[in-house]
């Protein structure tokens, strides 16, 4: 079995970070989202696995290297643009070939990995497993519509009026099956060929396409509120670890990680968050949920639920929070403006001026 990873998109509602950054490489608790979905692959016993990528193939090649440390034989498969799901299954024929293959997109997280999953598809090997979750709004998502048995009988991408509350998750498992499906359907609306038509090709042709609803964290981090709620969500799991320097006028309260060559000095980090490797932190506080990758420094501010890329200082600034701030910023109090008040007043006038 193979898998078929997804890295190729614009991530344009991650933007400005992702004008000059991969989406899947932005960080959650100081690891980039990709990698907790490379690392689930080879939890699950895959070795073998397609990398689909666009414009930011040197970025992400960089990053992921030949996959030896994750444990992984990695190979590239570029996509001129990203023209749909099914497309990435076209364009990854050859590699695929005749074997089965789960496919994952590169900026899901799902708690908990798909070892299990992986093992019941095996197990049944089913034409194609699907997962799902129960969602607020699922008119942002491919949504699934169950008959009274559970069986899928419909499936519909990002509709205005769903059939149901069940959204696709970002991991699929086919067999070779699912190769016919994707030749056979034509671009939607959006110019794009979904994955959901072909699944749905397979249902109108009783083909076997099963169904697991996974009651698990699971998040698109394809945006900023849903990029820190991935940044929390990992954050409650982590270990408290001191490897850095913290001074005496300074304290640590709970799950905090300093790690190694990091300095906090007359400061306070309450957890969970974790200070990146050469990071300074000094005369500030961190609050929770707070990730500060690697050579960044914090002085003068407070900072809490946020995540800040390497590289990247702020100063004097008071308070921030619930922010996604990327790599080589500076942040810095604006220059004093005198104020003052222009005013033309005629005769007999009354003015009241707050100062």
């Amino acid at each position: 079995m193979k898998a078929l990873v997804l890295s190729g998109g614009a991530g344009t509602r991650l933007r400005p970070i992702t004008h000059t950054s991969a989406k899947q490489l932005v960080p959650v608790a100081n690891k980039a989202v990709l990698f907790y979905g490379l690392e689930s692959i080879a939890a699950a016993g895959i070795t073998e696995v397609g990398v689909i990528v666009g414009d930011t193939a040197p970025e992400i090649q960089d990053a992921v290297g030949d996959g030896s440390k994750f444990g992984l034989e990695i190979t590239y498969i570029p996509q001129e643009r990203p023209l749909g799901l099914a497309h990435a299954v076209l364009i990854a024929r050859d590699y695929l070939g005749d074997d089965d293959f789960v496919m994952y997109l590169g900026d899901n997280f799902i708690v908990g990995g798909i070892a299990g999953l992986v093992d019941e598809f095996r197990s049944n090997r089913p034409d194609a497993q699907i997962l799902l979750t129960r969602v607020q709004d699922p008119r942002s998502f491919g949504v699934a519509e169950l008959d009274d048995a559970g069986q899928v009988v419909g499936l519909e991408e990002k509709p205005e009026h769903p059939k149901s509350d069940l959204a696709l998750v970002g991991v699929y498992l086919f067999t070779p099956v699912i190769h016919d499906a994707v030749r056979a359907i034509t671009p939607s609306w959006r110019g794009e060929l979904e994955i959901t038509h072909a699944i749905q090709h397979l249902i109108d042709a009783r083909a076997d396409v099963r169904c697991t609803v996974i009651k698990g964290y699971w998040k698109d981090t394809g945006n900023v509120a849903d990029m820190l709620e991935v940044n929390r969500t990992v954050l409650e799991g982590l270990a408290r670890r001191i490897d850095g320097e913290v001074d005496d006028a300074s304290e640590t309260v709970g799950r905090v990680v300093v790690e190694e060559g990091a300095r906090i000095v007359n400061s306070r980090i309450v957890g969970p968050a974790v200070v990146g490797a050469g990071t300074v932190v000094e005369d500030s506080y961190v609050g929770p949920f707070t990730s500060i990758a690697q050579n960044c420094r914090i002085s003068d501010s407070e900072l809490e639920f946020s995540i800040v890329l390497r590289n990247s200082s702020i100063e004097g600034v008071g308070r921030i929070e619930s922010s996604l701030i990327g790599r080589h910023v500076e942040v810095t109090p604006a220059p004093s403006v005198p104020s003052a008040h222009r005013l033309v007043l005629g005769d007999h006038s009354k003015v009241q001026i707050h100062t």
